[in-house]
């Protein structure tokens, strides 16, 4: 964890566990959210949030490693059954049962891929626990006049979506915002892919006549966005690449729904 984050407190599992206490959820923060210095911001108005509701949450810190889904998706099934046979042992220790995950890759990984390795833990995403705080009546958007007449597009990530039917959580969050929620042509089962999945954020594309984020981008100035959201760090990285591509960084701003809501709560 950066410095930054250092100054909230984010208490680690084992340090809660050598004062005799155990947290309700673990905050599974991922490599992004742990290393990408735009990806820390994210983790870090998760744990605002977090904090604000009163959650008992933990954090792994240096004991925490990759769940092993860029490794799986690049074809190295070894490499990822290594990865999450040692996090799951790990989790069993410290009897983890309900982990929150601020990217739809950790959490379609933790969700759907370690039960078969013998992992038993409750998973949602960062925007289910949100949707569930606000409906609680836990977490109360003091400012959310902020958003007063502007336009929200939100960006499906694909293992959030497709690859597990959350389409509606994100949306109810952004929806108790005030502004307008706009939807791009391609969005909920029918959207674009970032072009950061299946691994593709660490190697080069292979040859056409455009990137798919610059051709996703595209969708969302079209809808006259003043604010593209998203709910996964690579998307994040994909869509400020082509905000900045088209020279729109004043006019377009890209921001994690765990931002969007941390700003309109006043956190």
């Amino acid at each position: 964890m950066s410095n930054e984050m250092n100054k909230i407190r984010v208490p680690t599992v084992a340090e809660m566990i050598a004062n005799n206490e155990r947290p309700d959820i673990l905050f599974w923060v991922g490599c992004s959210g742990s290393f990408d210095d735009r990806a820390k911001k994210i983790s870090k108005a998760i744990v605002k949030i977090l904090n604000y509701c009163n959650i008992k949450f933990a954090i792994l810190g240096a004991e925490e490693s990759c769940t092993g889904d860029p490794a799986k998706r690049a074809g190295n099934e070894f490499a990822f059954m290594m990865q999450a046979i040692q996090n799951i042992e790990l989790l069993k220790g410290y009897e983890i049962q309900k982990i929150v995950t601020g990217c739809p890759h950790c959490f379609n990984t933790l969700k759907n891929e370690y039960p078969e390795l013998g992992a038993d833990f409750e998973v949602v995403h960062h925007t289910q626990l949100i949707n569930q705080l606000i409906r609680e009546g836990r977490l109360l958007l003091k400012g959310g006049g902020k958003f007063d007449g502007k336009k929200i597009t939100f960006h499906d990530p694909c293992y959030l979506g497709r690859a597990n039917d959350v389409y509606e959580a994100p949306r109810e969050v952004l929806e108790k915002l005030d502004a307008e929620l706009v939807e791009m042509k391609r969005s909920k089962a029918k959207g674009l892919c970032c072009g950061a999945g299946g691994a593709q954020m660490f190697k080069d594309a292979e040859k056409g006549n455009k990137e798919i984020n610059i051709e996703r981008t595209e969708d969302a100035i079209e809808v006259n966005a003043d604010y593209i959201a998203t709910g996964c760090p690579f998307c994040n990285t994909m869509m400020t690449d082509g905000i900045k591509h088209f020279e729109k960084e004043e006019k377009v701003k890209v921001l994690d729904i765990a931002e969007l809501i941390s700003n309109a709560a006043d956190l």
